[in-house]
């Protein structure tokens, strides 16, 4: 008998342990073991103010990023931190204004220049990673070139993509003045992967990351190289588009927002196929408006009412596509008209996820009441941006442009440029900026400089 009860007992010890054996291998299989939602943030480049279906551009496919629009909630006058890459980066990560992060403008190609990204500075990856997220940037970085600047030096766990501006998606060289050089690096190890198209290592790099991560909570900085020259889209796309006739440049644009759009697809599908949809909010963003560069054919994306491009304090240069969609918690369908701008996104993740808000001072305002009722009021009644010598400030509808540049036609907005100076528009009534209120309302602008000049006075 004795021995008829030690054998039940190693049976059901057994039992116990091929069923904690079984649950292992089935939570291992993907099963989560957290509350917490994953943070996608999808970043592109240089993709104009409209250039999306959802935001009314008829000329382009953009079939996955209207997906992303209508499961969840659309801005309308929502800004980029500044109109050039490195600053807008830095508004995105940090929740602070470029000039308190301290990029005022693009971080030059040198580590020699010594500029970028403080290690000091708190990105939303140091924030996250402090309360168990598994942390991703792949893609652009364009922050910093020594290795406390570097996304392993600011909270990232792993990094893949290049260091600079941009790069040639097929050789993964950097072409600017020279001295030409490869750009391609995983967690600050260079890496040589000739002809394999820089999009599509993205969207493997952040799949695999999913994969291996897809038990804990994670976030995915995923910045795009894309719609940044060279326009490199898929040889079906600009065949698409040329049988359109659609316009040079605007078809190699076209053909390349198209295919960003496809890869940004398979990064979603693939979010579905894990299972982690409903455990995932994805964001979506623009950097900047579109660019009328040189090496961007001197144009192709589009700022459709506004005026201005990449470069410009004008509403083309600064105001972008922004989305944010969580399946069951983020209303699907729907479009906000409130004001915003990328130093909000910071304090909103950390009230979605649940986690502490930021202690340190950002400029940053949690868009979560935005979010819930289209009711809400703005969520910043003054706002401040600056490039070089050129500045603006809004408050409420109103906005001051000091020495404004529209990069769209690469002038200042009259051909005497003293008399426009001052740059003084109603957002409301002219959204497109066409005409100069300054003359007529001197009052306005001496109280939306003087605004501006108290900011400056702290932050410059």
């Amino acid at each position: 008998m004795q021995a008829f009860i030690t054998f039940l007992r190693l049976s059901g010890f057994l039992l116990v342990f091929l069923c904690f054996s079984h649950c292992s291998s089935t939570q291992a299989e993907g099963q989560r073991t957290t509350d917490k939602p994953n943070v996608i943030f999808i970043l592109t480049d240089d993709q104009g103010s409209v250039d999306m279906g959802a935001y009314g551009t008829s000329d382009i496919q953009t079939p996955h990023m209207d997906a992303l629009a209508a499961s969840g909630l659309r801005f309308t006058q929502f800004y980029a931190g500044g109109p050039i890459c490195s600053p807008s980066r830095a508004t995105v990560l940090t929740g602070k204004t470029p000039v308190r992060a301290g990029v005022p403008g693009n971080v030059g190609a040198s580590a020699a220049a010594k500029k970028g990204l403080v290690a000091e500075e708190i990105t939303i990856a140091e924030v996250l990673k402090d309360q168990g997220y598994k942390t991703a940037a792949i893609g652009k970085w364009h922050l910093g070139y020594s290795k406390e600047q570097l996304p392993n030096g600011q909270g990232f766990d792993y990094h893949f993509g290049h260091h600079v501006g941009c790069i040639d998606n097929f050789s993964h060289f950097y072409y600017w003045n020279g001295p030409n050089r490869h750009d391609l690096y995983r967690n600050g190890e260079e890496v040589h992967l000739p002809g394999q198209y820089f999009p599509d290592l993205m969207l493997m790099e952040a799949e695999q990351f999913m994969e291996s991560n897809r038990q804990e909570p994670f976030f995915i900085y995923f910045a795009m190289n894309t719609p940044h020259y060279p326009y490199q889209g898929d040889p079906e796309w600009l065949d698409y588009y040329n049988e359109r006739e659609i316009p040079y440049p605007r078809n190699i644009y076209n053909a390349f927002v198209s295919t960003m759009d496809e890869r940004i697809g398979s990064l979603l599908q693939k979010v579905r196929q894990l299972g982690l949809a409903d455990e995932t909010i994805v964001i979506f963003q623009s950097d900047q408006g579109h660019s009328t560069e040189e090496r961007a054919h001197f144009g192709g994306g589009s700022a459709g009412p506004y005026r201005g491009a990449k470069a410009s304090l004008f509403e083309g240069g600064i105001r972008v596509p922004a989305i944010i969609s969580w399946p069951g918690k983020v209303p699907a369908g729907e479009v906000r008209n409130q004001m915003a701008v990328a130093t909000d996104w910071l304090p909103t993740i950390t009230e979605l996820v649940g986690i502490p808000s930021p202690t340190h001072p950002i400029d940053g305002k949690s868009l979560v009441p935005i979010i819930e009722s289209a009711d809400a009021p703005d969520n910043h009644e003054i706002f401040h941006w600056t490039f070089g010598r050129h500045w603006a400030v809004r408050k409420g509808d109103w906005k001051l442009l000091f020495d404004p540049l529209d990069t769209t036609e690469k002038r200042h907005p009259a051909p005497n440029r003293e008399e426009d100076i001052y740059f003084l528009v109603k957002l409301s009534q002219d959204p497109g900026e066409k005409t100069n209120l300054a003359k007529g309302d001197p009052a306005k602008v001496r109280e939306l400089k003087q605004i501006h000049d108290a900011w400056a006075k702290q932050n410059l």
